[in-house]
């Protein structure tokens, strides 16, 4: 009895032994073994969520993000480029302000110009005209007082200076002799006369003609030969710049 207590105590003393030293050998190995990297495996993706599983890559952030550059921000503009770009504008806006009003002044002063001309050629010709009335008023119902041929032809002048009469029709022209004094023709049978105020160059022609005060004749027709009589008309030759003004008076007679 007691041989097969000590036996079994033996026994189960060899066997604790046994399990410590297999525990051990088992506590080693683990330790000292070199750990293998775990395979991960595949994720699968089942749904859109985000609770969903599923592989998922790594976001890379090198080369993508260098190949697909985002543009640079814009620089804004300093100070000093801001104030260089204000003077810059207003230099531009002024120098077109200058040239619009040196455009206006101009203008202005061109029709200043044209308005004095015209207002200066408007008194010469009402001096024009005063002055052939008031030589007309002198001689012209008299038939005039010069001492030139009469009898001879009418398309002929006379050597009379500033003022004569030849065939019935007087002219009055200060300094100058008439070389030619052509009489109109009476085809409406009109009784009167027509006093014309001419202007007269220096060559003796005469460049401007109009009916005026002394004029006793209604018919425009009538003026109208006078007119163009009066345009044949030719005086001596001067050297004087200025246009010269005159009368040439024409008598109708209806016999």
């Amino acid at each position: 009895m007691v041989s097969s207590k000590k036996s079994n105590t033996i026994a189960a003393l060899g066997t604790v032994i046994f399990m410590l030293l297999v525990f051990l050998l088992l506590w080693f190995i683990c330790v000292n073994r070199v750990q293998e990297p775990e395979d991960e495996g595949i994720e699968v993706a089942f749904g859109v969520t985000e609770e969903g599983g599923g592989y998922q890559p790594e976001q890379t952030t090198g080369g993508l993000e260098e190949a697909v550059a985002p543009p640079p921000a814009p620089q804004e503009p300093s100070n000093n480029d801001l104030i260089a770009q204000e003077d810059e504008e207003s230099i531009e806006v002024q120098r077109q302000r200058e040239e619009a009003e040196k455009a206006r002044q101009k203008a202005e002063q061109e029709r200043q110009e044209r308005e004095r001309a015209l207002a200066e050629q408007r008194a010469k010709e009402q001096a024009a005209i005063a002055k052939a009335n008031q030589l007309g008023s002198l001689f012209g119902n008299t038939g005039g007082t010069g001492s030139g041929d009469t009898q001879g032809n009418s398309q002929r002048g006379n050597s009379e200076v500033g003022q004569g009469s030849s065939g019935g029709t007087s002219w009055s022209l200060a300094g100058r002799k008439c070389k030619a004094l052509p009489k109109p023709s009476n085809d409406f049978k009109q009784e009167g006369k027509v006093v014309v105020a001419i202007i007269v160059d220096g060559s003796g022609k005469v460049v401007s003609a109009k009916a005026t005060e002394g004029t006793t004749i209604s018919n425009d027709a009538t003026i109208q030969l006078a007119l163009k009589a009066a345009y044949k008309a030719e005086f001596s030759f001067t050297d004087r710049p200025d246009k010269q003004f005159g009368t040439i008076t024409y008598i109708f007679k209806f016999n």
